[in-house]
């Protein structure tokens, strides 16, 4: 499971010209599931996402966490995170679960992070839409997370 996340100043989904989703301070999260990820797999990068220290302190180093400035989630489901790269021009998707897998696993994370955090600041994309998003990248600052 992989998670490529952005701190923003805001960030939204829209779906077939129509707002679906809104955040202000904090992450938007675009997670690709694997064919060999889990519950655990979730488990565990959730709570390295909720606790990773990338937001700026009084003193301005990167010493706070989302929970520590009160800051707001987007969850994005994005499978071409999973694609082999590695050779030729064309991304492979075989490290990729299934889409009723990922499915599953995303809905899941989703479901953890708003029991684990306050569940009015996770928001959500819709999984397999087509989806534009939009954000504000605060710094730009932008990891990938894996585990």
């Amino acid at each position: 499971m992989k998670a490529l996340i952005q701190r923003v100043r805001e960030a939204s989904v829209s779906i077939d010209a129509a707002q679906f989703s809104h955040i202000n301070q904090g992450l938007l999260v675009l997670l690709g599931v694997g064919h060999d990820d889990n519950e655990k797999t979730a488990d565990l990068l959730l709570q390295k996402l909720l606790h990773y220290r990338i937001f700026a302190d009084a003193n301005d180093k990167m010493n706070l966490n989302l929970q520590q400035i009160d800051g707001e989630l987007l969850i994005v489901s994005q499978f071409t995170l999973m694609a082999d790269t590695s050779k030729g021009r064309r991304p492979s998707f075989t490290t990729a679960a299934e889409p009723s897998r990922a499915e599953q696993l995303y809905q899941y994370f989703v479901n953890q992070a708003k029991a684990c955090y306050h569940s009015e600041r996770v928001q959500t994309g819709q999984f397999a839409a087509d989806m534009q998003i939009s954000l504000v990248n605060d710094g730009p600052v932008t990891f990938m997370l894996e585990v």
